[in-house]
């Protein structure tokens, strides 16, 4: 292997897209730049009241376009003619529209600020009524297509997006020729891809979000299709039957991407995959040890030897051969809102802060902004601090985080969060540390659920912002677990990830276990359980368990309403 190559991750995340360089030979990190998208930025197709979260490809192009060149920037040209490969992952389910030529819908004319023609982010929770009809449709088909989905299909996912777009938008629906994933859509765009019938899809998003699986031949049948609405007719056969996993390549970066970035066309573009999925490979993820990575929401990630009869896990968000690490079986579950729960309480709290210091007379402008800006940075650091000092359980004060639905155990995004146990002593403290523990009481769902299906969790390893800024979260975690946490050295593993998947797919290594071992990151902190704390937090797991027992069919009564 020549010591000089260095591959591309670019990371594309909910508010941002990341391109980082590593040295392929040691995993040295060289160079990260960040674009935030400039249209999410500003609010713009999203309405957050009805759970819609669209994104316009030009943010995703302007993004690709703008971090690259920075990094390249950062580094001598040596470096740069020496890049042999890119790594693409993406959130998702995050699907589009597409014409024939797999160009987004967004791009073509008539359809530029049609928000369904865009990007379905994956926290889109507008198809709830769809998923529920596919999971309906499916329990009673002759072969049940939800079954290595966890058995129950979610708003989130590729088929109830789709369907709900093409209910609500007849002009997308006669325009679409297609619909295909962010993560199959960057490295299509990169290697110039003009024909969507020849677009490599995803075997990760593909098996975990669209009822993709090798035993069904591919996708469920036209017939289920068009059983679940006539308008899907036909639609299965400008899809795809074959997938493929993120070590193979999806063709060389064109003469037009590389003249933009300044890179070669020698370059390879391995296939996409889910962010989360390839966090846990930069991760460097083991057997039976649960990756989590833990942003705006998390995603929980597994894998297992393929040994004897394959075990289906209920409840899960799917169990797919090659998702994570080619050649073993990867699990996925999550938690619809973690960090997004604390930042929705310090929108909260912040608003009269605007307000009043917004509107004071006794300050000019400047000052006011200042003001602001520094309370605002210093409110969840300050709850946290408060917080920490609160008893475990503080005064009866008790949550459920459902703010954004439940993704698993058992997808359900008619759920709300619930704040139970207010009394007239209850301070933001208090119910930041209920906030606090509910997120932690909701990973421990995921954990029991795995163990209660006969999957073992040998420990647990965590990345993502929150694991990264909140020694007391991943404490409390660590307690609630009962389970030492590893904390990932690296502040960007999932576009690391991507990196080992772009170096594998240019043939700089015989596997990805190989290049793991090479570029993988190591892990910078261990958090114990403490001992004495552990109790008490099962005794007040318990009392989650029985407001989530008679808070759940409450708020499906109220959501049948």
């Amino acid at each position: 292997m020549d010591l000089d190559n260095y591959s591309l991750g670019l990371d594309f995340g909910s508010d941002s897209v990341r391109a980082l360089l590593v040295n392929i030979s040691n995993g040295q990190e060289l160079a990260t730049s960040v674009h935030y998208y400039k249209r999410w930025e500003e609010g713009k197709y999203c309405n957050p009241s009805t759970n819609q979260f669209r994104q316009h490809p030009l943010d995703y192009i302007e993004g690709i376009e703008q971090t690259i060149k920075n990094v390249l920037n950062q580094v001598e040209d040596d470096v740069v003619q020496n890049i042999v490969g890119i790594g693409i992952d993406t959130t998702g389910s995050t699907p589009v529209a597409v014409n024939e030529q797999g160009t987004p819908l967004a791009l073509a004319e008539g359809f530029e600020e049609n928000p369904n023609a865009m990007f379905v982010l994956w926290k889109d929770h507008t198809a709830i009524k769809e998923a529920a009809e596919i999971n309906e449709l499916c329990k009673k088909w002759e072969i049940d297509y939800s079954k290595y989905e966890g058995g129950i299909y979610s708003s989130e996912w590729f088929w109830s997006k789709i369907l709900h777009v093409s209910r609500a938008d007849k002009s997308v629906l006669d325009a679409a020729y297609s619909w295909v994933e962010h993560c199959d859509w960057v490295p299509f765009l990169l290697t110039g891809g003009t024909d969507v019938k020849e677009m490599k899809r995803s075997r990760c998003a593909a098996g975990h979000k669209a009822l993709w699986h090798e035993e069904f031949g591919g996708l469920p049948s036209n017939d289920f299709f068009t059983a679940l609405d006539p308008i899907l007719d036909g639609l299965r056969d400008q899809m795809f039957t074959k997938t493929y996993t993120a070590d193979v390549s999806a063709g060389n970066l064109s003469a037009e991407w590389a003249e933009r970035l300044g890179l070669s066309t020698n370059v390879e573009v391995a296939v996409g995959a889910f962010d989360a999925h390839m966090g846990a490979v930069g991760a460097q993820a083991e057997p039976y040890f649960l990756a989590k990575i833990m942003g705006t929401s998390t995603c929980d990630i597994l894998v297992a030897p393929l040994e004897g009869k394959e075990k289906l896990v209920q409840g899960i968000c799917g169990q797919v051969d090659g998702s994570v690490i080619p050649g073993m079986l990867g699990f996925e579950a999550g938690q619809s809102a973690f960090g997004d729960i604390y930042a929705w309480f310090e929108r909260l709290l912040a608003w009269p802060i605007k307000e009043l210091i917004g509107n004071s007379a006794l300050i000019d402008d400047s000052t006011k902004k200042k003001l602001v800006d520094e309370a605002i940075k210093n409110i969840i650091p300050q709850l946290s601090e408060a917080a920490e000092k609160e008893p475990i359980g503080a005064s009866g004060e008790l949550a459920l985080d459902w703010m954004n639905g439940r993704r698993t155990p058992d997808a359900n995004q008619n759920l709300k969060g619930v704040i139970a146990g207010i009394n007239l002593g209850s301070t933001s403290p208090k119910i930041f540390r209920a906030l606090v523990e509910a997120s932690c009481f909701g990973a421990k769902k995921i954990v029991d659920r795995f163990l209660s299906e006969g999957i073992p969790i040998k420990g647990v390893v965590a990345l993502g912002g929150v694991a990264k800024k909140s020694p007391f979260i991943m404490q409390m975690m660590a307690n609630v677990l009962n389970m030492p946490i590893k904390v990932v050295q690296s502040e960007q593993a999932c576009a690391l990830g991507a990196s080992i998947f772009g170096a594998v797919a240019a043939g700089k290594f015989t596997n990805v276990p190989e290049a793991m071992e090479k570029m993988g990151s190591d892990f910078e902190t261990v958090y114990q359980p403490e001992a004495s704390k552990v109790g008490a937090y099962k005794e007040v797991y318990k009392k989650y368990n029985a407001l989530a027992q008679v808070m759940e069919p409450h708020i499906m009564k109220q959501a049948v309403k």
